[in-house]
C-alpha cells in the first residue's frame, strides 16, 4: 500500500515536471532577448534575484549582454535592461504602460478602489518644519543616545502630524497631548507591522495570510475615517482635498476612502524614513561632509536673519532656501545612490519592437514586464568613480553647485540617478521627500552637536528583502550621541 501511494506521488510529480517543461518554460523566439528560466518551477529566478539582486543582474549582464529576460513568479516574464543603454523608442507611445502596474499593486496592498492621486504638496513644507522642531526640541522623543528608531520616530511623528493634523480640540492639557502622542506612536507601530510584509504583498500574496499586518492596516484605516479626520486640527490641504475628492466618488465606501489615506501615509513615509537615516549616518560619518553642510546651513540662516535658539525653536526655511542648499542636496543624493533599490517597471500592452540607442532592437511580447534596475547604473564604475565609496560632493561641480553631467563610454547620460523611478510613474512626492530630509538635517546641524557613538562603525549591510521597492533598510542599528547647542 505504501509503495502504491509513493508510486502515485512519483507519477504526479513527474507529470507536473513534464507540464512545467511543456508550458512553464519560456522559449526564446527569433529577435527576442536571451532567456533565463531558472531551475525552480513557478518561482523561476525569484530566489536568486532576491538573495542579491545586483550580483544576479551583473552576472546575467556578463553572460547575456545589456538586455535579457528572466522568469519571475507566475507566468509573466521580465525583460531586464541594465540602463547602461537607454531606450530610444518603442514604435508607438502607447505600446507600454507603467501606471496600471503601480495602481494595481496599490489596490492589492491597501485594499482601496482604483485611484490616481497626482498633486504637488509644497504647502506641507512650513508645517513640517514646525512639527520637526516640536518633536525634536519640545518633546521627549530624543534621548542622549540616539539610534535608528529615534530617527524614524522623529520623521514619522512629524510627517503624520503634518498630513493629518492634531486631535486636541479645546483640551490643550498635558494629559491630552500625551494621548495625542500615544495615538501617533501607536500609528507608527501599526505602520511598521504592515510595512514588514509589504514585499510579500507586492509579490502577490494576499494580505489575509498575514493576520497581524492586516489588523495593523485596518487599525490605521480606522483612525482615518472622514468623520474622525473632520475633528482634527490643522489637517493638511492635501488630505482635505482628498476627502472632498473621495466624497465625489460614489463607488468608494468609507473604509475604502480611509485606506486611500493609509496608502498616502505609506507612500510618504516608507522610503523617506530610511533615506533620512542613511543621509544622517553618512553625513555624520564623514567629517568633511559635516563641515561643509554645517557651513551651508549657517550661511543660509545668517543671510535670512534667523536666530538659532533651542529654547524657542522657530526656524522656518522656505522652499527657495531649501532649494539653495546644493551641499545638503549632494549629501542626500549620494546616500540614496548607495541605498536605493527601486525597480522601474513597464508592462507591454502589445507585441512590439524595442529599439535601443546602440542600434539594437528586440521583440517584446504582450504582457511582458520590462524592468529597469537603477542600482546597475548607480554602481557602475564607468559612471561613478569608486562606486561603493561614499563621496558627499559627488553631485557637486567645481563651483559647488549641482552637477548634472555624467558620462559612460564618452557619451553623456540622460539617466544617471534614478532612486525615484522615471517617466510617468516617477514618484510624485519626490520633491517633498527631499525637502523633509533637508529640513531634518538642517535642524540637526543648527541645534545639535552630533557624532557616532563608535566613530569606526562599519556601514550596516543593506537588507535585500525590499529590493525593487525603494530605499533598503540597514540590517542592524547604529547609535548616535548628541548634545544640544546653546543659543547663538
Amino acid at each position: 500500500m505504501i509503495i502504491s501511494i509513493a508510486l502515485i506521488w512519483a507519477v504526479l510529480v513527474g507529470l507536473c515536471c513534464l507540464l512545467w517543461l511543456a508550458v512553464g518554460i519560456r522559449h526564446r523566439q527569433p529577435g527576442e532577448p536571451a532567456v533565463e528560466n531558472g531551475f525552480i518551477p513557478y518561482l523561476g529566478c525569484a530566489l536568486q534575484f532576491g538573495a542579491n539582486p545586483l550580483q544576479f543582474l551583473r552576472s546575467r549582464q556578463k553572460k547575456y549582454g545589456h538586455i535579457f529576460t528572466v522568469r519571475s513568479p507566475g507566468s509573466t516574464s521580465t525583460s531586464c535592461a541594465t540602463l547602461s543603454l537607454t531606450i530610444q523608442s518603442s514604435g508607438r507611445a502607447d505600446t507600454w504602460t507603467g501606471g496600471s502596474f503601480h495602481f494595481a499593486t496599490s489596490v492589492k496592498a491597501f485594499g482601496h478602489d482604483s485611484f490616481d492621486p497626482r498633486h504637488a504638496i509644497p504647502s506641507l513644507i512650513e508645517p513640517m518644519m514646525g512639527h520637526l522642531q516640536d518633536v525634536m526640541l519640545r518633546s521627549d522623543t530624543l534621548r542622549p543616545i540616539l539610534y535608528l528608531l529615534a530617527v524614524l520616530q522623529v520623521m514619522f511623528e512629524s510627517g503624520y502630524l503634518t498630513l493629518f493634523g492634531k486631535d486636541l480640540g479645546e483640551d490643550k492639557s498635558q494629559a491630552r497631548q500625551a494621548a495625542q502622542k500615544a495615538l501617533v506612536l501607536n500609528a507608527l507601530e501599526n505602520f511598521k507591522e504592515f510595512d514588514k510584509i509589504f514585499p510579500a504583498l507586492v509579490a502577490g500574496l494576499p494580505i489575509h495570510v498575514f493576520k497581524s499586518a492586516y489588523s495593523a492596516r485596518e487599525n490605521l484605516a480606522k483612525t482615518m475615517h472622514a468623520e474622525k479626520l473632520s475633528k482634527r486640527e490643522n489637517v493638511s490641504d492635501l488630505i482635505s482635498m482628498r476627502i472632498l475628492l473621495n466624497d465625489s466618488l460614489s463607488t468608494f465606501n468609507d473604509i475604502s476612502k480611509a485606506r486611500t489615506h493609509v496608502a498616502l501615509l505609506w507612500a510618504s513615509q516608507a522610503n523617506t524614513l530610511h533615506a533620512t537615516f542613511w543621509s544622517l549616518f553618512y553625513m555624520i560619518r564623514s567629517p568633511d561632509a559635516m563641515k561643509a553642510a554645517r557651513e551651508e546651513v549657517h550661511k543660509v540662516l545668517e543671510e535670512s536673519g534667523l536666530t538659532i535658539d533651542p529654547a524657542d525653536p522657530s526656524l522656518n526655511l522656505t522652499r527657495d532656501q531649501l532649494d539653495n542648499m546644493p551641499v545638503l542636496d549632494s549629501i542626500i543624493k549620494e546616500a540614496m545612490r548607495l541605498s536605493s533599490a527601486s525597480m522601474n517597471v513597464r508592462v507591454a500592452k502589445e507585441d512590439f519592437l524595442l529599439h535601443l540607442d546602440n542600434q539594437e532592437a528586440y521583440r517584446i511580447r504582450k504582457d511582458d514586464v520590462i524592468a529597469l534596475y537603477p542600482p546597475m547604473l548607480h554602481y557602475d564604475p564607468e559612471i561613478f568613480e569608486d562606486p561603493y565609496e561614499y563621496k558627499f560632493d559627488r553631485f557637486l561641480d567645481e563651483k559647488c553647485q549641482e552637477k548634472t553631467t555624467f558620462y559612460r563610454n564618452g557619451r553623456r547620460l540622460r539617466y544617471f540617478y534614478m532612486p525615484f523611478g522615471s517617466g510617468v510613474t516617477k514618484c510624485p512626492g519626490r520633491f517633498f521627500a527631499v525637502y523633509e530630509i533637508k529640513q531634518f538635517l538642517s535642524l540637526v546641524l543648527a541645534y545639535f552637536d552630533m557624532e557616532l557613538l563608535d566613530p569606526a562603525v562599519k556601514v550596516p549591510p543593506l537588507d535585500q528583502s525590499r529590493a525593487g521597492l525603494g530605499i533598503l533598510q540597514p540590517t542592524y542599528d547604529v547609535d548616535f550621541r548628541y548634545k544640544l547647542k546653546s543659543k547663538h
